[in-house]
């Protein structure tokens, strides 16, 4: 069968070539010339009309995923070429009768979909890229790639399908442009047009793009790329090939306006128990985008809103010292974020809670990309209560020969007479094509009620990048005065250094263990207070794990760690014994005396199935002995989430989740602390552009009275800030979130939700017999994108 679907593959792409210039990516043809020509098309899906037959040929893919460097299983032919006002793509997609996972999907939800990246490299310069996806429906994914980026404010790291690992995208921003495919009999054919007005890109009259083209091939497991790139590479964008010559490019006058209208109800009980809605109006914003030049694009919002439209999934806490990350999920600052992203965290848009007004500029100019941001908060932010919050961004990086850049951060938060003031410097080197060095340094300076503080943070790494050996060495440092009023940082006051080695073996094409790998990775972490005066390390982990990739589209990892954590007086500190010494009580500081340090060793596994055109999964466990950082003492640990997808028919889509952490005492076995989180989702997709969903999700979670169990069993105790105590008491708490949703979303900014959201609790877990409602509510949201 394989051999007819290679045959069939090569009678087409040399029909469809004829005359047309025909470039190989296994034979190193990656300086391609499309053809420009001056005509328009519709976008069926089908590519019969006579620019087709002009089009430049892209054709002899290769492996890069699970298996680098090998013919691709399945062949991929792709059409270019380009109009006076738009780029155009031609896909066929060649695969055995019944291979191919096509379901209608909403918009960045291809997950399970044979699909095609295409990857523009607009300015050519290796480094930064546009991604617009397609299913083989013609299901529109797409983001952006920010190679080096190490930031805090970017949503959904990971490949543009959220898979393993082709390439690192931001999956925020959404482009205008038009795609349809369909199913053929040799695979599927999908048609693309990307408008000049949706990117940036050079101000100059001939000029060359970077192109790559990923397709994920489902029934295998496989990532193929047109050009044959390699895993041993510290760039993945650097090795694309080249669309030559492309001139005449007629973006026209770029201005965009979003206007919105959102409409909300909500509801709250009353004393007597009776439920009623608050009176509140709609609440109008907007906002506008603007091409100033080819390569620099201006935006302006007032009154932006959240589009939050489901309850985010419960995050578990692993340790109470580090702050947990949202993602941005407002369209004004989605919108060209891959430009603000910082090292570090030093910028982070969601601190701008609720703004009056923002204005941002994005682009690249001479080699320099460029992004500033510049907002009035809403006064009820303000910390003084003396005025709205005003924030100014900026964010800088410079090309430094091939690959290497040198960036520049400032940022500031003005509240009436303080202020927090952030200037950070990094840098990005790459040699030798495999090792990559990343340095940067920031201070900050800060003034609250008259007192001013300033305070370091650092951080440096060490990356190589190669076929069968990793190697990482960083470290990052943290002031304990330091501030980023405008960014995120997870915890303050801390040094964090680690080293790890990691190996890959790739096995022939066809073997049922595709590729299989090992690593082991030792990490120290301490107040930057003793690390900057030389002590030995508070926190140390030495983890051991192994990863294999088995035929078909199966992942499985697992690994054994140990780890012994050091007693954190500040994070004890307000926390005391209350102890009865001869018929006496007496309220004593709690140290953790007797138990300086935890040993504990760890087991975890990881699961993943393949995307099967009906169902995937995927299993995680964590287990063993482990910190139980409520008593300070060692536990009996078991963390584990199961996430489970069903289509059971091309529009209906299932989605389960179930998390579990457990704290169990070693010395009695009593389970201190334990929380499940099950959540469904139920989508129906009526068309491509509207569906009907239903989220459902129970946190329930029990924790006992809290004591110093290995020591002297006495009750803990919290001191509050008047001076008194509080005992650490233990609690049920069952809570219970619906909402539906139904949305309409032709394209990117036009929209149509309306939504009911509620809130309940009961006093027995998951028994549903006595549900409260405790809040409640009804939201219409309307906007349209006026495109000039």
């Amino acid at each position: 069968m394989r051999r007819f679907v290679v045959l069939v593959s090569l009678v087409v792409a040399a029909s469809t070539a004829g005359a047309q210039q025909v470039y190989n990516g296994r034979a190193g043809q990656l300086q391609v010339a499309p053809p420009r020509i001056a005509a328009a098309v519709a976008i069926d899906g089908q590519l019969s009309e006579a620019p087709w037959a002009q089009a430049a040929v892209l054709t002899g893919f290769s492996m890069y995923q699970p298996v680098d460097q090998q013919p691709a299983q399945d062949s991929t032919v792709v059409l270019v070429w380009y109009s006076p006002t738009a780029i155009h793509f031609g896909i066929r997609a060649f695969a055995p009768a019944g291979a191919i996972n096509a379901n209608l999907s909403d918009r960045d939800k291809i997950t399970a979909d044979d699909a095609v990246d295409i990857i523009l490299n607009t300015f050519n310069d290796g480094r930064q890229a546009f991604v617009f996806g397609v299913s083989a429906l013609g299901v529109q994914a797409d983001g952006t790639i920010n190679e080096g980026a190490r930031g805090a404010g970017q949503r959904g790291g990971g490949s543009l399908d959220g898979s393993a690992s082709t390439v690192q995208a931001d999956l925020s921003a959404n482009f205008v442009y038009e795609s349809k495919g369909r199913i053929t009999d040799f695979g599927y054919e999908v048609e693309v047009r990307i408008p000049f007005k949706s990117l940036r890109y050079q101000a100059l009259d001939v000029q060359d793009w970077g192109v790559q083209v990923v397709r994920r091939v489902r029934y295998l497991g496989h990532d193929n790329t047109w050009t044959p790139a390699r895993r041993d590479a510290a760039s993945f964008l650097a090795q694309a090939g080249t669309l030559k010559g492309l001139h005449g490019l007629e973006r026209g006058l770029v201005v965009d306006f979003n206007p919105s209208v959102v409409g909300f109800q909500n509801g709250a009980p009353r004393r007597d128990s009776s439920w009623r809605y608050l009176p509140q109006g709609p609440e109008y914003g907007g906002t506008m985008r603007w091409g100033v030049t080819n390569n620099l694009v201006m935006n302006g919002t007032f009154n932006p809103d959240f589009s939050q439209v489901e309850a985010d999934v419960v995050a578990l806490v692993f340790d109470p010292r580090q702050a947990l990350f949202y993602p941005e999920r407002r369209p004004f600052f989605l919108e060209g974020i891959e430009n603000y992203s910082a090292p570090d965290g030093l910028i982070y848009t969601r601190r701008m809670v609720q703004p009056d007004f923002a204005a941002k500029l994005t682009g690249k100019v001479a080699g320099t990309n460029v992004a500033v941001l510049s907002g009035l908060d809403d006064r009820r932010n303000s910390l003084s209560g003396d005025g709205h919050p005003y924030f100014n961004v900026l964010r800088a990086v410079r090309d430094v020969g091939p690959l290497s850049r040198i960036g520049l951060t400032y940022t500031d938060r003005l509240d009436a007479d303080d202020y927090n003031r952030v200037l950070g410097v990094d840098g990005r080197l790459v040699f030798r094509k495999l090792w990559t060095l990343q340095g940067h340094g920031a201070l900050s300076r800060t003034r609250l009620d008259d007192e001013v503080t300033t305070a370091p943070l650092w951080s440096g790494s060490l990356g190589r990048n190669g076929r069968t050996y990793d190697f990482n060495a960083s470290i990052n440092a943290v002031g304990e005065e330091f501030d980023a009023q405008a960014g995120f940082i997870s915890r303050r006051n801390v040094a964090n250094y680690l080293v790890s080695h990691a190996f890959t073996f790739l096995r022939a094409p066809g073997s049922r263990v595709e590729s299989w790998g090992f690593s082991v990775r030792g990490q120290g972490t301490q107040t930057y207070t003793s690390f900057v005066n030389g002590r030995a390390s508070q926190d140390r982990k030495l983890h051991f794990n192994g990863n294999m990739a088995v035929r078909g589209g199966w992942r499985m990892s697992g690994g054994i760690f140990f780890e012994n954590f050091g007693f954190d007086s500040l994070l004890y500190q307000d926390h005391y014994i209350e102890r009865t010494i001869g018929g006496q009580k007496q309220i004593v500081k709690f140290t953790g005396a007797g138990d300086p340090r935890l040993h504990n060793v760890d087991l975890t596994f990881r699961v993943n199935t393949p995307e099967w055109s009906r169902f995937s999964g995927d299993v995680f466990y964590i287990g063993g002995k482990d910190e139980n950082f409520d008593e300070w003492q060692s536990g009996l640990i078991h963390i584990f989430t199961v996430n489970a997808r069903w289509r059971p028919t091309d529009l209906l889509r299932l989605e389960a989740q179930y998390q579990q952490q457990e704290y169990n005492r070693w010395k009695t076995g009593e389970t201190v602390n334990i929380r499940k989180v099950p959540r469904l989702k139920m989508e129906y997709q009526a068309t491509r552009f509207m569906f009907v969903r239903f989220v459902g999700q129970y946190d329930t979670q029990e924790k006992l009275d809290l004591r110093d169990d290995q020591r002297t069993n006495d009750p803990l105790l919290l001191k509050n800030a008047d001076g008194t105590y509080t005992r650490l008491s233990g609690f049920k708490r069952n809570r219970v979130r619906a909402d539906w949703l139904f949305s309409y979303q032709p394209t990117p900014g036009t929209v149509l939700f309306v939504g009911y959201g509620s809130s309940m609790s009961e006093t027995e877990p998951l028994k549903f017999r006595a549900l409260r409602r405790t809040s409640d509510g009804f939201f219409v949201k309307w906007s349209y994108l006026f495109r000039l």
